[in-house]
């Protein structure tokens, strides 16, 4: 009997230490599960498993990736790629009529983006790479990540991509604000955005690559994400989109005219 006790405790105890890694790394679900609760742990542990099973989420974009058309000669095709910022971005709207595809995936960190660069990029053959990401590295969503492990990770994306003649562009980690209920500088330090954009601003000089600054436009006095621009503090608002959409069409434009 007492066996069986420690078991159940033992297996309870690492539910809930799953329970907790999920909740750390699932980007924003609608509802969070109830830990406490057997339901609960199932839902957190189904989501486990299917981050487990498909750890770079290669399969969001499969189907849709099918239905891509070669690209026509001539054709200005440009890859956004990145994160929930990216992933909410809706491209038609900001840019009707461009041949503009969106490959974000909410959540995500530059080794997941790594890892499906060839079917989500490299397979469309884009002109352009516009890439952001790198504040859920900070944030540890798929776990610790020091400054340099994020920046070789930028540079193997950049270097996959010109070997495969498609230009680069890195967009500045966003600012984030704190003036919600919500502390978003805690996991994603303002003082770490401001060091990665410095040596994405450096790298894209020294390697030929195009810098794109999100981050002097959107910053306040206090050097956060101006409170306007995004309600949560994290991700851009429609206002946030408007300011990036037109510094990110400038940006293309400024690349497709380069030889």
């Amino acid at each position: 009997m007492k066996e069986v006790l420690l078991t159940t405790i033992n297996s309870l105890l690492v539910l809930s230490i799953l329970a907790f890694v999920i909740q750390a790394q699932v980007p924003s679900p609608t509802t969070t599960p109830d830990p406490e609760t057997i339901e609960g742990l199932r839902t957190l542990l189904d989501r486990a498993n299917r981050r487990l099973d498909d750890w770079a989420q290669l399969n969001r974009y499969r189907e849709a990736n099918e239905q891509v058309p070669p690209a026509q000669k001539g054709e200005q095709r440009v890859v956004f790629y990145g994160d929930s910022i990216t992933d909410s971005w809706k491209l038609t709207e900001y840019f009707p009529g461009k041949p503009y595809i969106n490959r974000g995936i909410s959540g995500q960190t530059t080794p997941q983006m790594l890892v499906r660069l060839r079917p989500d990029v490299i397979a469309h053959s884009p002109r352009v790479l516009i890439l952001l990401a790198g504040t859920n590295d900070l944030a540890g969503n798929t776990g610790p990540m020091t400054l340099e492990m994020i920046q070789h990770n930028y540079a193997s994306i950049a270097e996959l991509a010109r070997a495969n003649g498609i230009k680069v562009i890195f967009s500045s980690i966003l600012p984030v604000h704190d003036y919600g209920p919500r502390k978003v500088s805690e996991n994603r330090p303002p003082e770490d955005i401001l060091k990665l954009n410095e040596w994405l601003r450096n790298y894209c000089r020294t390697s030929g690559h195009h810098y794109l600054d999100y981050h002097s436009r959107m910053i306040d006095e206090k050097g956060m994400l101006k409170a306007e621009l995004a309600n949560d503090g994290l991700h851009p608002n429609a206002e946030g989109y408007k300011i990036m959409s037109s510094l990110a069409e400038a940006a293309i434009q400024a690349v497709l005219r380069k030889k």
